[in-house]
């Protein structure tokens, strides 16, 4: 049994794990305030919940401070069209950040050192992992129509 609740489309628990898993384009995170904030951020998945990061001073890490509800969705804008979106509680954790942004960068740039990897590295003392769990999610895949 997952951790996170199918609210329905034609993918399963497993299929969705399996797509979050596998796919490396960022997550748009949708966060409250006076009005809806959309941003895109590298992320991983445990089989759990979405793992991104942001720094501590960020409009974002603010929003989450006063409401943790955030909504996201994983797709690609090319064919075919295909994804995850849902809602889910986000949690800043400071602790985590320091194993968490390798990850990411390596995720997202892969291993081999390049500027833009410094450059965020050199910021680790002020970031945050943001742990988005209690997810509830929708698949969508439109392959066969394709």
């Amino acid at each position: 049994m997952s951790a996170f609740t199918v609210r329905s489309g034609p993918w399963s628990a497993a299929q969705i794990s399996d797509y979050l898993t596998a796919t490396a384009i960022p997550v748009r995170l949708a966060s409250s305030g006076r009005y809806p904030l959309v941003q895109s951020l590298w992320f991983l998945f445990d089989g759990d919940s979405l793992w991104c990061a942001t720094q501590e001073d960020s409009v974002l890490a603010q929003r989450i401070r006063r409401d943790d509800r955030v909504g996201f969705e994983v797709s690609s804008e090319h064919p075919p069209y295909r994804g995850v979106r849902g809602t889910g509680h986000a949690h800043l954790e400071r602790a985590a950040a320091a194993d968490l942004l390798p990850r990411l960068i390596d995720r997202y740039l892969g291993t081999e050192p390049t500027p833009l990897a410094s450059w965020l590295m050199s910021r680790i003392d002020s970031e945050l992992a943001i742990r988005i769990d209690g997810l509830s999610m929708t698949s969508w895949d439109f392959s066969a129509r394709m």
